[in-house]
């Protein structure tokens, strides 16, 4: 038996090849899938199952390309009411892939279908050698139940029991393989590790300590991240079966007066992936500020329209082409144009511009000991908010500033912060949606302003969302078990 992971950075999502002498399983498939072909013929065996542990919220899963590519069959919990073929599982259930027998628990809690696969190497002993346990249980944490408002109490409940009263029954020595690391919004703390066993999570896991159901049905349901605006939509597009990425039309190459025209004809938005300082120098009026190297999928899935068609602003090609697949992995599939030669053709054209004033750390100081009047608004969540800020700034997490902008006044200075520059980019893009003239993006961020030694460093800022973590690594990583 072989265990190869693949881990895709920004979403912090794992996934799994399950591999016996001559066929082999895929867990938890992102939505790009030739990597699990490339390694199945690498490893010379041939892909023959599909298990999807639940329907993940986070992204969309590559489990319809991955069948219609190899002709494996898909395995979902009975309970999910899928509608594409597969194969139902419930309690009880075992499916052998040669020596590897897996087990079917299931384990409602992070949502109400969800499965835990619990393997057994037939030709080694009769203990569970490990489990795929989704997002039931992460490496220092546990799967959030909160992504179904209504239901919130009632998941936890039935996680409470799920860890408890199933996964903890599993030996120490069995491995945890989970579908999520550090980055992930569907925990709240998870460790950077992607693996773990169930002895170290029994004895060191927080929440595994609150022996307590009531004390764990609240830490869970008090005090938890935002949920992206995807995550209300991506697991009903998992149910039905996601759109085949080879059936897409590709996205077209615009010189500008062609992408202007699309833009006059309406119903459409522009993404600019450029780094927060190209975008404030100069960029298109209207576009969102998404910048490439920050934690582009969560952003793009939170903020982004899904009834308008996508026109992507990028360095280069390349760029935007990743970009378009970024954009996929969270159910954003009407990306339909890049515009050729960037900004220094549109500003050939001579077509219109507007630009975002950028502050350094020093100056910012200045006027926030000085008399000048201006709004100081920080963009980062609540919990970075109150580990540090600057005094007199205000508070309004960037997703929310689509509606909370009503709350601001257009005649005021506003200068946007945040932990480096990405999100309040966003927000100034935002701003600059709904009318805001008096624009300034704060360079560096809270970085920036506590390197200067103008505030205490903030410990949240390190690791927000856990996207930066992960921000010099490789688009996917692999690791062997064996």
């Amino acid at each position: 038996m072989l265990i190869k992971h693949f881990f895709v950075n920004k979403i912090a999502h794992s996934s799994y090849i399950l591999a016996g002498s001559d066929v082999c399983a895929v867990i938890d498939p992102q939505r790009d899938i030739d990597m699990y072909i490339e390694e199945a013929r690498a490893l010379g065996v041939e892909i023959t199952h599909i298990f999807q542990t639940h329907l993940h919220a986070d992204f969309i899963s590559g489990h319809m390309d991955l069948a219609e590519k190899t002709g494996a069959r898909i395995y979902v919990a009975k309970s999910a009411g899928c509608t594409f073929d597969h194969v139902p599982l419930s309690e009880g259930d075992a499916i052998e892939v040669e020596d590897i027998v897996i087990k079917v628990l299931e384990t409602p809690g992070h949502t109400p279908e969800h499965l835990c696969l619990v393997v057994v190497d037939t030709s080694r002993g009769e203990d569970p050698v490990c489990t795929f346990v989704g997002d039931t249980l992460f490496v220092g944490d546990v799967g959030r139940p909160d992504l179904f408002p209504n239901m919130a109490n009632k998941l936890a409940d039935k996680l409470y029991h799920s860890l408890h009263d199933k996964i903890m029954r599993l030996p120490d020595f069995c491995e945890v393989f989970p579908a999520h690391g550090a980055g992930s919004l569907c925990g709240r703390a998870m460790g950077a590790k992607w693996s773990s066993t169930i002895g170290y999570e029994r004895k060191y896991n927080a929440v595994l300590q609150i022996k307590d159901k009531a004390g764990f049905i609240k830490s869970l349901t008090e005090d938890m991240p935002p949920a992206p605006d995807h995550f209300g939509r991506c697991s009903d597009i998992n149910r039905k079966g996601p759109a085949l990425i080879s059936e897409m039309p590709r996205m077209k190459e615009l010189n500008p007066v062609a992408f202007r025209k699309m833009i006059d004809d309406g119903n459409v938005a522009v993404v600019d992936t450029r780094s927060y300082l190209a975008f404030g120098s100069q960029h298109i009026p209207g576009s969102w500020s998404l910048d490439f190297n920050g934690n582009l999928p969560t952003f793009a899935g939170w903020v982004l329209p899904t009834d308008k068609d996508l026109l992507v602003v990028s360095n280069n090609f390349e760029e935007a082409e990743k970009t378009n697949m970024w954009l996929r992995r969270v159910g954003q599939d009407r990306i339909v144009g890049y515009l050729d030669g960037g900004m220094a053709g549109w500003a050939v054209q001579g077509y219109r511009t507007n630009n975002i004033n950028q502050i350094s750390a020093e100056d910012l100081h200045d006027m926030v000991v000085g008399t000048t009047k201006f709004v100081l608004l920080d963009v980062r969540t609540p919990l970075e908010f109150a580990d540090s800020h600057i005094h007199g700034a205000i508070n309004i997490p960037v997703a929310d500033l689509r509606e909370e902008h009503k709350k601001l006044n257009k005649e005021d200075p506003i200068i946007l912060i945040c932990s480096s520059g990405n999100r309040s980019s966003l927000g100034a893009s935002i701003l600059g949606q709904h009318g805001f003239k008096k624009l300034y993006n704060a360079a560096g961020g809270m970085t920036g302003y506590s390197a200067a030694g103008y505030s205490k460093r903030c410990s949240v800022c390190q690791n927000p969302h856990g996207s930066r973590f992960y921000s010099k690594v490789e688009e996917s990583q692999t690791h062997f078990k064996q």
